[in-house]
């Protein structure tokens, strides 16, 4: 029988390559929670000046969800290794987007969930991570349409206070 976790290794490594190939130096736990008594992060990763640990999880479907414990173990050795707490997700043929666990959704049962939607929609992309490059949303650069003054000359236009050629003029 094939392990059980290999599709989700061979995303770990994916990320781990992908943030080494970022300029980051990086390792990746092995077999984090099993090969120790001690609960590791997937991964640790830092450029000198930003260190992550990062708790990483893929899918074929959705949601992806992680245990109360998994990211208490995860807040908990990041405060004292000094790194900023992140979990990794990737959907299949989606990339990795992350998220502080305080952003994540908390079930009842006190896990915590991340559905496809809101990664894509909320999460933060690897470009943006690795500080390549600023998330911008939809809000951001959204047209609030044409000012007060634009408005004011075509509506004198439209009521016939002002000649095509008048109202022309005042919006050069």
């Amino acid at each position: 029988m094939a392990n059980s976790n290999a599709k989700g290794d061979r995303r770990e490594r994916e990320l781990v390559n992908a943030l080494d190939e970022a300029g980051f130096a990086v390792m990746r736990a092995p077999a984090s929670g099993s090969a120790t008594e001690r609960e590791l992060p997937d991964v640790l990763t830092g450029d000198g000046e930003t260190f992550y640990a990062i708790e990483a999880k893929s899918s074929a479907g959705d949601p992806i969800y992680l245990t109360g414990e998994e990211v208490e173990a995860l807040l908990f050795f990041a405060r004292n290794f000094g790194a900023k707490p992140r979990i990794a997700v990737r959907f299949d043929r989606e990339d990795w987007y992350f998220f502080h666990p305080g952003d994540l959704y908390t079930t009842d049962g006190g896990n915590y969930r991340v559905k496809k939607e809101t990664a894509l929609s909320e999460g933060t992309d690897f470009e943006e991570l690795v500080g390549h490059s600023e998330k911008v949303t939809l809000d951001e650069v959204a047209d609030d349409g044409p000012d007060a003054a634009v408005l004011d000359v075509l509506s004198a236009f439209e009521r016939g206070d002002l000649e095509k050629e008048e109202a022309a003029a005042m919006l050069e």
